[in-house]
């Protein structure tokens, strides 16, 4: 028996406004479906959570969405999944967007019942288009709901619903997102591996999601990582999908692939201290550029470049010649996009930072904005609300949020009392 794990494709995920990023998923996508799920003839995939990047699906998404998912029923070749946190149905629907392609029969999303806070499974169920678990050949796939920080909660609950369902003989594989303690990126309290370790008794196989990067543990449970990079701080993390071959006695040979179409990212860092002339500095970053980006390669996606100024700044911030950078370090590499993140401090704040070398670079940010609203006699007394819509809109907007978003949140912070 063979089959494909996937995790975290987030169809639909855009970044940093370029229109190349939904169409950079997609691809991904299909050709690890096309390459190690059709061409090695797996027996089923499955998609352990973030099958989609947010909730409400653009028509090109879904529309990316059904194109696999049909390659894969066109071939012959079930696709089963669970629900991730960003795939989840808004609290005031009993709907979502992989409950309908299930309900369009281009996959089945397996999800427990819950009885009076009690965790059960039912068989999937052809009729009603839904059910806990299901059977294709020798595996006894069962699903999961998301648990976020209740997933040491739920665990327990979990064993003894699979320990009730088991199937003599049967390979049992259970479908969890969640962080794993000691291999989480998010901070949110992760699943204690001790608790992971109750399954060990009724599974064979735990299928993992949600982390962005690859991990195993003890050849049983396995997390492939997403396929593509949701954000350029992820480019360093190994990830890919899992091509799993069962032996008849149950054993695990899971293979970690990373050889298909996905786009290239690289973060190069370059300390600003001792520069006092703007040219001499352009000139410096743009050295260590050529000496260390990576370049376009024929046939292969361009890659995505974010170049980190820090350290203190010997001159005006107005002075940088940021557009410079920009459009030679383009030239220089042939990327698709060259990101520049100024984390430095300019020596027009130097008396904002001085005096206080373990303050964090939050309090060093916020002590920067408030010494220059406090410059204003427009905004002397609305410093405390006037640096929170500062601050809070420079981080939604490197976390691509929506530019109205943005503006909505600048109004209300403006108008809140200091």
């Amino acid at each position: 028996m063979k089959f494909l794990h996937i995790s975290d494709v987030h169809l639909g995920c855009t970044r940093y406004q370029l229109q190349e990023s939904p169409r950079d998923f997609f691809d991904a996508w299909i050709d690890v479906l096309r390459r190690y799920g059709i061409d090695r003839r797996v027996d089923f995939v499955i998609i352990c959570g973030d099958f989609f990047h947010k909730r409400n699906v653009p028509p090109e998404t879904m529309n990316y969405a059904v194109a696999g998912l049909q390659l894969m029923k066109d071939a012959g070749i079930p696709v089963v999944a669970i629900e991730g946190n960003h795939d989840q149905k808004h609290a005031d629907s009993d709907y979502s967007w992989l409950r309908s392609l299930a309900n369009w029969n281009l996959l089945y999303l397996l999800e427990p019942s819950n009885e009076s806070g009690t965790i059960d499974y039912l068989p999937w169920d052809p009729e009603l288009g839904k059910g806990g678990y299901i059977d294709i050949g020798r595996a006894r796939i069962f699903g999961s709901h998301w648990y976020g920080a209740s997933a040491n909660w739920a665990i327990p609950m979990l064993t003894e619903a699979i320990k009730r369902h088991r199937r003599e003989g049967a390979f049992h594989l259970l479908m969890l997102h969640t962080d794993v303690e000691g291999h989480q990126t998010h901070p949110i309290p992760a699943l204690s591996l001790s608790a992971l370790k109750e399954l060990r008794s009724v599974t064979d196989y735990v299928a993992l999601g949600h982390t962005h990067m690859h991990y195993e543990i003890d050849n049983w449970a396995f997390n492939p990582g997403s396929i593509e990079v949701t954000n350029i701080s992820e480019f360093r993390e190994k990830r890919g999908v899992f091509l799993v071959e069962v032996g008849e006695d149950n054993s695990v040979n899971a293979d970690h692939i990373e050889d298909y179409h996905y786009r290239p990212f690289q973060r190069i860092p370059f300390d600003v201290d001792g520069f006092a002339d703007t040219r001499e500095l352009t000139n410096s970053v743009l050295a260590k550029v050529a000496n260390e980006a990576k370049r376009a390669e024929a046939g292969r996606p361009e890659p995505i470049i974010e170049i980190i100024l820090k350290g203190q700044l010997g001159f005006p911030n107005s002075v940088l010649e940021l557009k410079t950078i920009r459009e030679r370090a383009q030239e220089i590499t042939g990327a698709l996009h060259i990101r520049i993140k100024n984390n430095s401090v300019p020596i027009d704040y130097a008396v904002a930072v001085e005096g206080d070398e373990d303050a964090s670079r939050e309090k060093l940010e916020r002590r920067v904005v408030e010494d220059l609203i406090i410059r204003d006699n427009r905004y002397k007394a609305k410093v405390g609300s006037i640096s929170e819509a500062v601050i809070g809109a420079k981080r939604l907007a490197l976390s691509d949020e929506e530019p109205e978003k943005i503006a909505d949140f600048i109004s209300q912070k403006s108008l809140a009392p200091n």
